[in-house]
């Protein structure tokens, strides 16, 4: 089966997810300095979940041109990552309106922590249509941020329940890890393209 519709309806749902959530932002109740820090909290959250959108439609880019067929099992693995992303919105409106609390931060660090593990179960599921020498599986390799990840997200997690500032950090920091794709990826079409 081709992977045209997949990726096509993929980035279409994250272009919507992205359009919703800055429809969430709302403009400051003024035009002064003041009127624009009541907002802040809303529009960090917004940069911080667009990042993530970012990274998870940049990486799922890079993972399916390494793709050379999908099934039945990949689509809906597929959709199971689609439908942790849609929370998204949600979450980022939430954590955004009640910023200094710890369940709106936990839940947000939930629906990243299961979108990631969404993630790797889709990625699990193309090596396994792949093959364990495909490209995808050399690229991936021992997958240290995809193991690291899950972990910080538990953590900050827990930690929301301490200081919510400490989980937002987390957050970042994972968003900082991931912020560059991953080469190996790229390198492995690459040296591909060149056999």
């Amino acid at each position: 089966m081709g992977k045209s519709r997949l990726e096509a309806f993929s980035d279409g749902v994250i272009a919507i997810l992205i359009t919703i959530m800055v429809l969430e932002l709302k403009t400051p109740n003024g035009a002064d300095w003041d009127a624009l820090r009541v907002t802040l909290p809303h529009l960090l959250s917004y940069v911080l979940s667009f990042v993530f959108l970012g990274i998870y439609w940049n990486n799922h880019h890079h993972m399916l041109q390494a793709t050379h067929r999908i099934n039945g099992t990949i689509l809906w693995a597929n959709l199971h990552l689609l439908f942790w992303l849609s929370l998204v919105p949600a979450a980022t409106a939430w954590m955004g309106e009640h910023v200094h609390e710890a369940v709106p931060t936990a839940v947000y660090g939930i629906v990243l922590l299961l979108s990631g593990v969404a993630y790797f179960v889709l990625q699990r599921r193309i090596i396994a249509q792949e093959g364990p020498d495909s490209d995808l599986a050399r690229a991936v390799g021992s997958d240290v941020k995809g193991k690291l990840s899950p972990v910080l997200y538990a953590l900050a997690i827990g930690l929301s329940f301490i200081n919510p500032a400490f989980a937002d950090g987390i957050f970042v920091l994972v968003a900082l890890i991931w912020l560059v794709p991953d080469p190996r990826i790229e390198a492995r079409i690459s040296s591909r393209a060149s056999e």
